[in-house]
């Protein structure tokens, strides 16, 4: 968000984690997990064009609210790291620019909440979708020309996760 003057855009990416959970057995629930996840974003600027790509360790907190023993509400906070960024761009020229990381211009930790429902509709599968809505900003303050042009920007991480998993023991949400 908050990143008008690049015209960025949504980029698809992925996640990988585990959770653990303990079983519940009643209406609340608490999780603790330990994901991967490839963020980004395309963008268009008057001299070039590109994609930025985010690798971050994410350690979402979340609350569950379990509304039947087949749908949960997820509710939280999450703490990510920054493990690498890269850029890739061409410039109006045609000419294209050299990947390489940018590492120097975005801030190392992050912090977002959380909000999904996961639904079981079979023992062990879980599927679901969680909005997390950044609140740290993306890019470290630079002196002038020290960083892209955007970098002034408040621009933070929002990102939809779809996801699929299967949950290993008994610990599908009780009601």
């Amino acid at each position: 968000t908050n990143a008008s003057s690049i015209n960025s855009s949504n980029r698809s990416g992925f996640v990988a984690g585990v959770f653990m959970a303990p079983q519940s057995k009643g209406v609340l629930s608490s999780r603790t997990e330990l994901e991967f996840s490839r963020q980004g974003y395309n963008f268009k600027t008057g001299t070039s064009t590109g994609n930025v790509n985010l690798d971050y360790l994410l350690l979402p907190q979340l609350m569950g609210i379990n509304i039947t023993k087949f749908v949960q509400i997820q509710l939280g906070a999450q703490m990510a790291l920054l493990l690498n960024a890269k850029a890739d761009s061409t410039s109006n020229g045609g000419n294209p620019g050299t990947p390489g990381s940018i590492m120097g211009y975005y801030n190392k930790f992050d912090y977002s909440v959380a909000g999904g429902v996961e639904i079981h509709p079979v023992s062990g599968l879980l599927i679901g979708a969680r909005y997390n809505l950044g609140l740290g900003k993306l890019y470290k303050e630079m002196e002038s020309g020290q960083a892209p042009s955007f970098s002034a920007e408040d621009a933070k991480n929002n990102v939809v996760q779809i996801f699929a998993g299967w949950i290993f023991g008994n610990h599908s949400p009780k009601k």
